[in-house]
């Protein structure tokens, strides 16, 4: 069996299980908004961070990393991590994932990605958009477990500038 797995935030630059590919690409229909809290790595209870999630966005697209993970107790291993990971995520999704801009046909089909809904009460961490401000604000101020939050967002800069 074959596990692809897309990782469009922290899942970039720091996989945390064992891949055997790993391939820079987009989903389309999806754009990354700093909207879901974070209370167990970038933030706590009292003062959480914000992390990227996903919304659905016709036209749009979110470019990220696919992760290939083969064999059946390796995929265990992946799966039983990103489900402690990506806890605050409250969403799966199986979705297209393609190479090339110009294509209209998916490189990979059923590529797993965590998603933070904007449902309140499935998702108790979803902080939802405000002004850039506060939202620099949070950022700026958010410690947790994994470090800074605003560690984070430089993070992320990096590697998305890296893929492209």
């Amino acid at each position: 069996m074959v596990l692809w797995v897309f990782g469009y935030g922290s899942l970039i630059w720091k996989a945390g299980f064992h891949y055997d590919e790993r391939r820079v690409g987009f989903i389309k229909g999806y754009r990354r908004f700093f909207h879901q809290g974070s209370t167990d790595h970038r933030g706590t209870p009292a003062n959480p961070g914000r992390t990227v999630t996903l919304e659905p966005h016709d036209g749009h697209t979110c470019w990220g990393v696919a992760y290939r993970v083969s064999g059946q107790e390796a995929e265990d291993i992946a799966l039983s991590y990103l489900q402690v990971r990506e806890k605050e995520y409250d969403q799966k999704a199986y979705v297209d994932f393609y190479f090339d801009e110009d294509s209209t046909e998916p490189a990979i089909s059923g590529v797993l990605v965590y998603i933070a809904s904007t449902d309140k009460k499935s998702n108790k961490n979803y902080l939802g958009p405000a002004p850039l401000e506060m939202m620099a604000h949070q950022i700026v101020g958010a410690v947790g477990p994994s470090g800074p939050n605003i560690e984070y967002l430089f993070q992320l800069e990096a590697a998305l500038l890296e893929i492209g």
